[in-house]
């Protein structure tokens, strides 16, 4: 469930059900209830901007928290203006485990999917 407020001023994030899954279990081997994966954007990475993926217990003021299925994403104002409408997921495949990010933004991504530019 998305925090009403969030639903009010962005579009905000869309959790899938095997990222909602993995961010369950990361937060359940860490033994701490209150543990939520932050994601950030920052400058950098190939291809202009990067995300940034831990698992954080704070929530701040310029917060946002999405939910699905008892897992949490908090991500700050400034990423989620870059974020805005993105769906998180969470792949298993030949090359690796990783959470992607399907980013409406993202004019172009790196081969990898951890950078893009706008």
């Amino acid at each position: 469930m998305v925090s009403e407020t969030a639903i009010a001023e962005k579009p905000g994030l869309q959790l899938t059900l095997s990222a909602a899954g993995r961010i369950a279990a990361l937060i359940e081997s860490e033994g701490n209830a209150q543990l939520k994966l932050r994601i950030t954007v920052s400058g950098g990475g190939c291809s202009g901007f990067q995300y940034g993926f831990v698992l954080d217990d704070q929530v701040n003021d310029e917060d946002r928290v999405f939910e699905r299925d008892g897992a949490a994403v908090v991500i700050d104002d400034m990423s989620l203006e870059l974020l805005n409408g993105s769906e998180i997921d969470y792949v298993e495949d030949l090359i690796g485990s990783y959470f992607a990010i399907k980013n409406p933004n993202a004019s172009s991504t790196c081969g990898c999917g951890s950078s893009f530019s706008i």
